[in-house]
């Protein structure tokens, strides 16, 4: 009898101590998708289509100006021609654009870019105002959804479905906790099932 119970004794144990480990999993994965979805800086923020920087080139006011990222992922710039932007942060734009212009007229340029408008994001489904809306950094689902009106009455306030910007498909992500908003995502508000 005793035997039995120092088996049982040591599988409880056992079963402790597996639960422990995949808290703590659990736990460093849930930091590290966070880490990953954390909302983007100016200096971490990688351009896209549909985003509009301002480049300022000193010396050359006529090259001194805003430009879209055409669809094609690339800016037009005056003496300097068409240049890929896309996936590229401001710091890196500016050491193309200089690269650029560096071999034509302009000598020794400094140039400096930043991002004077976000690609905007797209909320859809169950709230009263859905379209199109101007990203902001830190924007939220739920700042989202204020911005869109609101939920409809019929809404599932449990869960969205988000589409990333470059993404194939859309996840479905629960509204337990805050859910960053980045810019050219869509976002779907389910309908709930009574």
């Amino acid at each position: 009898m005793p035997q039995r119970s120092t088996h049982s004794v040591g599988f409880t144990l056992l079963l402790m101590l597996i639960a422990l480990v995949a808290s703590s999993a659990s736990s460093r994965f849930m930091a590290s998708a966070q880490q990953q979805l954390a909302t983007p800086t100016a200096a971490t923020y990688l351009l896209g289509p549909n985003d509009r920087v301002r480049v300022k080139v000193y010396g050359e006011p006529e090259i001194t100006g805003e430009y879209e990222v055409d669809i094609n992922g690339q800016i037009s710039v005056p003496l300097a021609g068409h240049i890929g932007a896309e996936g590229l942060t401001t710091r890196q734009l500016e050491r193309a654009i200089a690269a650029a212009l560096a071999k034509g007229i302009v000598r020794d340029p400094r140039v400096s870019v930043e991002v004077a408008l976000y690609r905007p994001y797209y909320i859809l489904g169950e709230v009263k105002k859905s379209g199109e809306y101007p990203y902001r950094l830190g924007l939220t689902v739920m700042d989202a959804v204020a911005s869109a009106g609101g939920f409809t009455y019929r809404a599932n306030e449990s869960k969205i479905y988000v589409r990333r910007a470059g993404a194939s498909a859309e996840e479905a992500i629960s509204l337990d906790s805050p859910v960053p908003v980045f810019p050219g995502d869509n976002i779907r508000i389910p309908e709930r099932y009574f």
